[in-house]
């Protein structure tokens, strides 16, 4: 289990240093770091196929998606969402969000036990009801007294829910749905790449090129690590050190000048505690599966 932690902290740590990365391909916008982030990272993605013998599952998901044409409607629903949920997490470093963006991964767990325990009646603990109350008293507060939540913390704390519902009602929770969600979204990548004006993003930043060979190492690394770690991590344990990435996410904002508002000093202290109690309740799980309760 060493091992698998060890992927797990380094995939985690990775992702945080990919959201730190994004900042140093400027002056590229948004829409043009994603268009490249999808093509350097394709040959990762592609590979991980073969190193984790998954392509006879490939061939097997392509077939269902063929006797299936409706699967075809989700597959390109899923690619449209977690499309955007790439964009954001490249777009927000340079923008100002980096913070509301964390915050909305910060969230994302929580709302994900929430989805599950309505959705697909999964039960719950005391400790993991105890964490909802308590985001949900931090978000109705900052609701109250601020009248709104960021726009970028709400797509990521509605999109990723929809995402990986979908994925799991559909059974379509595996690497090979993945890679066919990235392959779609080469179109608008390419269109993004094309429209980029190469000469003045290399007049402006001379090491444009060699940020963008390290976003994509750093991008299929994190990935293939994430994919290793899965595998060798029971799922209670995977969803503890998730924390890491959030955490690490937070950091970087902080570290590129970013400073949390007042008004999110509530939410945030409820959203700790909401964490803590979520890491509990899976520290309390992992003991009794090792006592055979």
């Amino acid at each position: 289990m060493i091992k698998g932690i060890t992927f797990s902290v380094t995939a985690s740590i990775l992702f945080g240093v990919l959201y730190y990365l994004s900042t140093h391909l400027k002056p590229l916008s948004g829409e043009e770091i994603y268009g490249f982030r999808m093509w350097v990272s394709l040959p990762f993605v592609i590979s991980a196929l073969f190193i984790f013998k998954k392509t006879d599952e490939f061939n097997r998901y392509l077939k269902r998606l063929k006797q299936h044409p409706h699967l075809i409607l989700v597959l390109l629903t899923t690619t449209a969402v977690t499309g955007s949920q790439m964009w954001l997490f490249l777009y927000a470093p340079n923008n100002g969000y980096a913070i509301d963006v964390s915050i909305g991964y910060l969230l994302m767990p929580i709302a994900m036990v929430a989805v599950g325990r309505f959705l697909f009646k999964e039960s719950l603990s005391y400790l993991k009801i105890a964490s909802i109350i308590f985001a949900s008293i931090g978000v109705i507060i900052t609701l109250i007294t601020v009248g709104s939540i960021s726009w970028a913390t709400l797509m990521v704390l509605i999109g990723y829910p929809v995402y990986f519902s979908l994925r799991k009602h559909f059974d379509m929770s595996h690497l090979s749905s993945f890679v066919c969600e990235i392959i779609l979204m080469l179109p608008i990548a390419t269109y993004f790449m094309l429209n980029t004006d190469i000469q003045f993003v290399t007049e402006n930043n001379p090491s444009f090129y060699f940020w963008l060979v390290l976003l994509g190492i750093v991008s299929g690394t994190a990935l293939i690590s994430y994919i290793i770690a899965s595998s060798l991590v029971p799922i209670n344990v995977l969803g503890l050190l998730s924390y890491i990435e959030p955490a690490s996410m937070l950091l970087v904002a902080f570290i590129i000048g970013e400073v949390l508002d007042q008004s999110s000093y509530i939410l945030m202290g409820c959203l700790i505690i909401s964490i803590l109690l979520l890491m509990l309740d899976g520290i309390i799980a992992i003991r009794k599966q090792h006592r055979g309760i």
